[in-house]
C-alpha cells in the first residue's frame, strides 16, 4: 500500500543553476530535484515508460521491466517459390554414444543418481587439477583437462546446481587458456557491476535475498543513524536502479516529528548510449518521496571507477547528517593499496554519521591462482546450490548470467582487469579500523529485520548470523555475504566541506 500525501508539505526549493560533474569520459548535469517542481521539468526528463512504477512498501523492488518490443508476424503469408524437398533425417549417432545411452536409460533412478555423483566428484577434482596445471605453467595439460571435462559434464545434467557452476568454470579456464589473461581494466571482462543497463543485476536482485538482506540491514542502520536530524544526506557508491532507497524514504515519512530533508547522491557508470540513467532514476525517487511529502533532492555523479570520484564532487554541507552506503564495491578498489586508502581517506574527511559497508564472505583476492580458483569454486557452489533452493523467478538464468560475470572475472583477468576482490569480514574490519574506523553493531532491528526477509523465501537451508555486531547471510552454516557498519574513530582535523 502506497502511504497518500497530506495536504501540507514544504517543499525544497529548486536549484536552477545546473553544474557540470565530468568524470573520466562521464558527463552528467547535477540535478536538485523536488515533487512539487516536476512539472518544471522538460518533457525529455520524464521517466522511461519501459519501466512500471510499481511500490511496496515491505520488499523494496520498484522496477518491474516491460517488454513492449513484443514481435508480431503477419496473418498471411504468400509465396510463388517452389516447396523445398524434404529434410533429410539426421545420422544415426555413433554406435559407442547410442549404446552409453541406452545403457543410462536400463540404469534404475538409484544407479543414475549415484553415477551423476560420481561424475560430479571427479568434475570438481579435474577443475582444480586444471587449475594446478595453469598455475604451474603446464598449458598443454590444462588443456587436455578442458576435452575431458567437457566430456565428463555430459554425465552431468546441466540443469543441477553442481552442472551450471562446472559448465560457468570449465568456460571461465578455456578463456583463459586460449586467450591471454586480460589485465587492462578497460578490457576486462565479467565484471557484474557493469552489466547491459544494470539488467543482470536487477533479476540477481530478484531471485535470491542476498541484495535486498543487503539494502534492509544497511538502511536499518542508516535510520538509527539520522535519528534526531532535520537534514540528511545519504551517499551511494552503486545506484544501480536506486532499489534499496523507496524503504528508507518511507520510513523516514513516518519518523516521529515528522520527515527530515533527504538528499541522496547517487554514483554510477556513465550510459553506454549517453542516457542519462541516473537522472532517470532521481526523478522516479522524487516522485516516491512527492508521494509520502518527504522534502527530497537528487545529485548523479557518473564516474567509470570509484577511485576517480573526488569528495567536491558530492557537495556535502556541514549542516547534515552523512550517510556513505556501499553495497559490493569497495572490493573492486583492492588492486592497489593506493585505490582503498585513497577512498577510506576522504570517506573519513567527510565526517559521516555512519558508513554501511556489505560484502562477499569470500577471499578470491588471493596472489596465488589456485587457492583463488579453489576458494572461488567452493563459494559460487554454495551460492548456486541456495539459488535452486529459491522460488522460481521468471528470468532467473539472467541472475545466474551476473554470477558468471563475476566467476569470470576471477579466473580470467589479472592486474588493474581483476576487480572481483572480495575478501572476508575479518580483513575488512582490519582494513577500516587502521584507517580510523570503528565498529558500530548492528542492533537487533537489524537482525529482526534481515529474519522476517528470509521469511518471505519459503527456502530451507538461509540463516542469519551475529557476530562482534556484524550479521551474516549464509546457506546451510556458510556465510555468504557480511553487513557492518562503521564510523569514524573521531571526527577528522581537515574537515572536507563544501560551501
Amino acid at each position: 500500500m502506497i502511504l497518500q500525501s497530506s495536504q501540507s508539505s514544504e517543499m525544497i526549493s529548486m536549484n536552477n543553476q545546473n553544474e557540470m560533474v565530468v568524470v573520466d569520459e562521464g558527463l552528467l548535469p547535477d540535478i536538485m530535484l523536488n515533487s512539487s517542481s516536476l512539472h518544471h521539468l522538460p518533457q525529455t526528463t520524464h521517466y522511461n515508460h519501459n519501466y512500471n512504477y510499481n511500490y511496496n512498501p515491505f520488499d523494496d523492488t520498484t522496477l518491474s521491466w516491460i517488454n513492449d518490443d513484443a514481435v508480431s508476424s503477419p496473418s498471411h503469408l504468400t509465396t510463388t517459390a517452389l516447396p523445398l524437398p524434404p529434410t533429410p533425417p539426421p545420422p544415426p549417432p555413433p554406435p559407442s554414444l547410442l549404446d552409453h545411452q541406452q545403457t543410462e536409460l536400463l540404469l534404475p533412478p538409484e544407479q543414475q543418481q549415484q553415477e551423476e555423483e560420481d561424475s560430479a566428484i571427479r568434475l570438481v577434482h579435474m577443475l582444480i587439477s586444471c587449475a594446478d596445471s595453469l598455475q604451474r605453467g603446464h598449458v598443454e595439460h590444462a588443456a587436455s583437462l578442458i576435452d575431458a571435462m567437457q566430456s565428463l559434464l555430459r554425465h552431468v545434467t546441466t540443469a543441477s546446481a553442481i552442472g551450471k557452476v562446472a559448465a560457468h568454470f570449465i568456460g571461465a579456464l578455456t578463456r583463459r587458456i586460449f586467450a591471454p589473461p586480460l589485465t587492462d581494466r578497460h578490457s576486462g571482462i565479467g565484471a557484474a557491476a557493469n552489466d547491459d543497463g544494470g539488467l543482470l543485476y536487477h533479476h540477481f536482485y530478484e531471485a535470491c535475498p542476498y541484495l535486498k538482506f543487503a539494502h534492509f540491514t544497511a538502511n536499518q542502520a542508516i535510520l538509527e543513524a539520522f535519528s534526531g536530524h532535520s537534514s540528511v544526506h545519504v551517499v551511494d557508491f552503486h545506484l544501480a536502479h536506486g532499489l534499496q532507497w523507496p524503504p528508507l524514504i518511507q520510513a523516514l515519512a513516518l519518523r516521529p516529528g515528522g520527515p527530515p530533508s533527504l538528499r541522496i547522491t547517487g554514483i554510477g557508470p556513465p550510459s553506454p548510449d549517453r542516457r542519462d540513467a541516473l537522472r532517470e532514476t532521481g526523478i522516479r525517487l522524487a516522485e516516491l518521496a512527492r508521494s509520502v511529502n518527504v522534502r527530497f533532492a537528487f545529485r548523479g555523479v557518473a564516474a567509470a571507477r570509484l577511485e576517480d570520484v573526488e569528495p567536491w564532487m558530492l557537495q556535502v554541507r556541514q549542516d547534515e547528517a552523512v550517510a556513505i552506503n556501499s553495497v559490493m564495491q569497495l572490493h573492486r578498489l583492492l588492486g592497489s593499496d593506493a585505490g582503498i586508502e585513497g577512498v577510506l581517506g576522504w570517506i573519513r574527511r567527510l565526517n559521516p554519521k555512519i558508513v554501511t559497508v556489505v560484502e562477499q564472505e569470500a577471499n578470491h583476492n588471493q596472489t596465488g591462482f589456485l587457492e583463488r580458483f579453489t576458494e572461488a569454486l567452493h563459494y559460487y557452489s554454495a551460492v548456486f546450490d541456495s539459488l535452486e533452493a529459491c522460488p522460481s523467478e521468471p528470468d532467473k538464468s539472467l541472475a545466474e548470467m551476473y554470477l558468471e560475470r563475476e566467476i569470470s572475472n576471477v579466473v580470467c583477468c589479472e592486474g588493474s582487469a581483476r576487480v572481483e576482490r572480495h575478501e572476508p569480514l575479518g580483513q575488512w574490519k582490519a582494513r577500516l579500523e587502521k584507517s580510523g574506523f570503528k565498529c558500530v553493531g548492528l542492533g537487533s532491528n537489524a537482525l529482526r529485520q534481515a529474519s522476517m526477509l528470509l521469511s518471505l523465501f519459503s527456502a530451507e537451508g538461509y540463516c542469519v548470523e551475529e557476530k562482534d555486531g556484524c550479521l551474516t547471510l549464509g546457506w546451510h552454516g556458510r556465510p555468504l555475504i557480511a553487513a557492518s557498519a562503521w564510523q569514524p574513530l573521531s571526527p577528522h582535523p581537515h574537515l572536507h566541506w563544501l560551501p
